[in-house]
């Protein structure tokens, strides 16, 4: 939801869009909202972590390595929204604001800037594809999930693993945003279904419980 109020435009034109990126005004609102959105994502793998752990104790391994991971995207996606959010802004606002004899030298340390988002951003996004791995495979060896939210949680971490590649070699290209698409379609489709499922399943302990206990009556 936060990225919808992302200022947008070619992202890797850069006199263009750090023009636009120094006027707006709600530049670090929509940054921490990107922030606090994939802290709740990754901390409901964490939360999806200890259920599985639970049920599938042969695989604690992986599923320790998915939180690991996790912990690791969150970490590296502070550290971008730091570069971006912060660091970014700071540096096309005092180009636009510079004397025109400083504006070549601002703009060069604003794309300094831009391109260590690349890297940030590249990496993170590895991070993040590697912990959907491992989560998936513990899911896929589990009889109370369908296999296909494996699947569809698989092909999510491929969309975040080329969204990494084209970051950290093209930067903010349409094939990038192309690959952002296909992980936001992959990765609503497996969490609804898996809330889905998640209901059910507790639906169908709250009937049995309730069976028991009508039983002892």
């Amino acid at each position: 939801m936060a990225t919808q109020f992302h200022t947008g435009g070619d992202a890797n034109n850069h006199q263009a869009i750090f023009a636009h990126y120094a006027v707006d005004g709600i530049w670090s609102s929509v940054h921490v909202g990107q922030f606090a959105g994939m802290a709740m994502l990754l901390a409901g793998l964490i939360g999806l972590g200890f259920v599985l752990e639970r049920d599938s104790g042969r695989a604690k391994w992986l599923i320790r390595g998915g939180a690991a991971a996790t912990a690791a995207t969150l970490a590296l996606y502070g550290a971008l929204q730091a570069v971006d959010g912060v660091a970014l802004k700071q540096v096309v606002m005092a180009w636009v604001s510079a004397p025109e004899a400083e504006k070549a030298a601002r703009f060069a340390t604003a794309e300094s800037i831009r391109w260590l988002e690349w890297g940030m951003r590249s990496y993170q996004d590895f991070m993040l594809a590697l912990a959907l791995l491992l989560f998936a495979s513990v899911i896929a060896t589990t009889k109370s999930v369908p296999r296909i939210i494996a699947l569809l949680m698989a092909l999510s971490a491929f969309a975040y693993l080329a969204q990494g590649w084209i970051a950290g070699t093209e930067g903010f290209s349409s094939a990038q945003s192309i690959a952002i698409v296909a992980s936001w379609v992959f990765g609503l489709s497996w969490m609804i279904w898996l809330a889905i499922v998640a209901e059910r399943l507790n639906e169908g302990q709250a009937t049995t419980i309730a069976g028991g206990r009508a039983a002892a009556l």
